[in-house]
């Protein structure tokens, strides 16, 4: 039997109870439940990350819903937890889904939610500021300075790389990484060179019409090239940033062969997937290329890095935080609690989840829908026509 986890309780004496793994950002997600007449009850146990056995003494004997976060394991075991305590909805406070068995919340008609559509300018202003940061060397100037080791202006201190009329490689080229590529051809002049399954057409739109502008006021034009292959991305670029989904096909995406075609002087970042990246290769890859950068927001085997990692002064490492500005992690709970309450309610599903500015809208009500709900086809759920 599990020991009982502290928590925090909004509304009493609400009809239905929602659970929340983990305190988030705001409070407008509690007030929208509360108002549906929900009792919030949210998980204040001082624990990064709960166990199994914590979360099914959470759910307890009778639960309507829960919210998540992307670090727990949501399988068989909490999801068979959650329907016998009559629950109906679960919602990840992320984008990725990783940690979750959809197929074992089909089967026990757990609606899955995620949060899409609210995290793509944000994540990819981190990766372009790893970007910025690991070519100029910020991080290691910093400490640097910190630790009193300025004593003046000297010639060949912290040389970086300059990003103007550099190439800049995009692998996997939808809303993140699109969104990205434009900041970097916009921000620093940089050209294009991108792979994906699909063509980016908008993409290579905006970059054709930056390079008429550039053109027409008597600069240089910036192009672009939709590659082959990942290996011709890899070889080309300067700075090359990763966002790949994760699947068997994306598993160690760069790993020591791909790394060795790499210029020894560009700048890998990642703010994907960690396993995308084989981590003791890039260790390896480092430690023997010295003016090689990298920026990490994930990790391979989070929230651990590979030995190594953490003692070179050519990778800059932050703890996930790609999604981390105020805005987007209060819309992350805000869409994940309505996820849950959509479900409780009986609303449809949305129809676009990446098009989610009506419920983030402080100044109305949200759509009676589920922003986004992974599994509504499976589970034969009605979508919205609002």
């Amino acid at each position: 039997m599990a020991k009982p986890v502290s928590i925090e309780v909004w509304n009493p004496h609400g009809k239905y109870r929602v659970v929340s793994t983990k305190p988030m950002p705001g409070t407008r997600w509690i007030n929208l439940l509360i108002e549906q007449d929900c009792r919030v009850e949210i998980c204040t146990q001082k624990k990064t990350i709960l166990s199994v056995e914590d979360i099914i003494a959470l759910i307890g004997d009778k639960c309507d819903g829960v919210i998540g976060q992307l670090t727990e394991d949501w399988g068989e075991t909490l999801f068979s937890a959650l329907s016998r305590a009559g629950g109906k909805a679960f919602s990840n406070m992320a984008v990725g889904y990783n940690n979750v068995d959809v197929n074992a919340a089909t089967k026990y008609g757990v609606a899955v939610g995620n949060t899409p559509g609210v995290l793509t300018e944000t994540t990819a202003e981190l990766a372009a500021s790893l970007s910025v940061s690991a070519a100029r060397r910020i991080v290691e100037a910093d400490e640097f300075m910190r630790a009193g080791l300025y004593d003046g202006w000297l010639p060949n201190l912290f040389v970086g790389n300059l990003l103007k009329g550099q190439t800049v490689g995009v692998i996997g080229a939808g809303r993140i990484g699109s969104a990205y590529a434009r900041m970097m051809v916009e921000g620093f002049k940089m050209n294009l060179i991108y792979y994906d399954l699909y063509q980016a057409t908008r993409l290579e739109k905006f970059v054709t019409a930056y390079a008429e502008f550039l053109k027409a006021n008597g600069e240089q034009p910036v192009t672009w090239k939709r590659a082959a292959s990942m290996e011709e991305v890899l070889r080309e670029a300067d700075v090359i940033s990763l966002h790949p989904i994760l699947d068997k096909t994306t598993y160690h995406l760069v790993n020591k062969e791909r790394l060795a075609i790499m210029k020894k002087e560009a700048v890998l970042v990642n703010c994907s997937r960690g396993p995308v990246i084989d981590e003791v290769a890039l260790v390896e890859h480092l430690k023997q290329n010295p003016m090689f950068r990298v920026g990490l927001d994930v990790f391979e085997d989070e929230p651990y890095m590979k030995p190594g990692l953490a003692d070179l002064k050519n990778a800059i490492v932050v703890p996930h935080i790609a999604s981390a500005s105020k805005w987007t992690r209060e819309g992350m709970a805000t869409l994940a609690a309505l996820n849950v309450l959509g479900k409780i309610k009986g609303y449809p599903i949305w129809s676009d989840p990446n098009q989610v500015e009506p419920f983030l809208n402080k100044n109305a009500p949200p759509p009676a829908a589920s922003p986004s709900i992974v599994n509504a086809k499976a589970l034969g759920l009605p979508v919205s026509r609002l």
